[in-house]
């Protein structure tokens, strides 16, 4: 253990990042959600919503690449702090930009912001996630994951009612904007100081221990791992900004179904995440991946093909049943070694993190092209290979994870 903690301490350490988990899911279902009404009112196409996905990604991935300096130089308290204000202020600008002073600019800028606030905040996180994992010994990051979609099925939720009541998208951002704020300042009262990946005889400098944050980078489990969450990020990140769409306009559902479609899928990831870390305690982190793999490819299948709109809705709920834990065992597998836990964390999310959030705009060009329903058929195929690479999951020998 890195710190020593009393177990009432332990315990409010883990709300605050329930808590912190909770808000980035409902900023990004919160943006999600109202595509269809931003598209509408700026008078836009798919492809340039999906050059809109790029610049978002671009900002996210520079969020993620400066994630490391911020925890080292911060810490993750600080950081995460910081960068939660930074993507609710992204938010704002996005309402603004869409209905008080429409503008194709404000918007970008707004989602460059929410973009490196939610990539930075991703890996910051997951890391203080995998280090309560560490402390409590057992599976509980996919219960973490679960309170991120219990915040995308809130906001998403939100969003289908705000956008059936005709509600401008930018009292709906502004209010979820100032709720981040709150829920950001509230929880950092109650998460530990400490250095990113240090243990207890690492280097007190902090460039040592970005440098220590960094090896992961040298491993080639990284990447073998990021293969396995490659296809599970594309397929969250891509229900996450075209599900909505895809329901709205190609299956013909109106604005409000297709919300209430990216509700489904949310709800399905949050009931398989809550109760993922026993059920991977049963039976194994690969034959747990493997499953829902084949469920995921199943329910995007359904999705593309179904000739009417409840079968769509099965489709969706089971994408979000097979896409549910891909991510989170990711990280819980590059955790297994307690000393080296929060520079493999970092390195994974980031390779998974790329790809949730380079995946949807990438999408996005190619449906003007094929369609977009056609176009998540890529998707079926990379969740197919995610199935197939799953063994890289297995616990490390001699490691917390032998026994998951």
């Amino acid at each position: 253990m890195t710190l020593h903690l009393t177990a009432s301490r332990l315990w409010t350490w883990r709300l605050a990042v329930f808590a912190i988990f909770t808000a980035s899911g409902l900023s990004i279902a919160t943006w999600a959600s109202r595509v269809p009404s931003i598209k509408a009112a700026l008078g836009i196409e798919n492809s340039t919503i999906g050059l809109l996905l790029l610049g978002m990604g671009v900002a996210s991935i520079l969020g993620l690449s400066v994630s490391s300096v911020i925890a080292a130089r911060m810490g993750t308290r600080r950081g995460m702090l910081t960068v939660m204000l930074v993507l609710a202020v992204g938010l704002f600008l996005i309402g603004l930009g869409t209905d008080v002073m429409p503008s194709l600019l404000l918007v970008l800028i707004g989602l460059a912001l929410f973009g490196f606030g939610n990539g930075a905040l991703d890996v910051l996180m997951n890391v203080d996630g995998a280090a309560i994992e560490v402390e409590v010994g057992k599976t509980i990051l996919p219960l973490f994951h679960a309170f991120f979609s219990l915040g995308t099925v809130i906001g998403a939720g939100i969003g289908a009612l705000v956008a059936g009541a005709r509600i401008g998208v930018f009292p709906h951002t502004a209010v979820i904007a100032v709720a981040i704020v709150v829920l950001a300042v509230v929880a950092f009262a109650y998460v530990p100081q400490r250095d990113f990946g240090a243990p207890d005889a690492a280097p007190s400098g902090w460039r040592s221990r970005l440098s220590a944050a960094l090896s992961a980078w040298r491993e080639p489990r990284t990447y073998v791992l990021g293969v396995v969450m490659l296809g599970m990020a594309f397929a969250e990140g891509g229900a996450n900004d075209w599900m909505a769409l895809g329901v709205s306009e190609d299956h013909e559902g109106g604005v409000a179904l297709g919300a209430a479609a990216l509700t489904v899928f949310s709800v399905a990831m949050t009931v398989v995440r809550v109760f993922g870390g026993p059920l991977v305690d049963r039976f194994g982190r690969v034959a747990t991946l493997r499953v829902l793999a084949v469920t995921a490819v199943v329910g995007i299948l359904l999705f593309i093909l179904a000739p009417n709109l409840p079968l769509v809705f099965v489709g969706a709920a089971l994408w979000g049943v097979g896409a549910s834990l891909g991510f989170p065992l990711g990280m819980s597998a590059a955790a297994d070694d307690p000393e080296h836990a929060a520079a493999r964390v970092s390195a994974a999310a980031t390779i998974g993190y790329v790809a949730f959030l380079c995946g949807p705009p990438i999408l996005g060009v190619i449906s003007t092209h094929i369609g977009l329903l056609n176009t998540l058929f890529i998707i079926a195929a990379l969740v197919a290979a995610s199935g197939f690479a799953s063994g890289a999951a297995k616990p490390l020998p001699g490691t917390r994870g032998t026994s998951h």
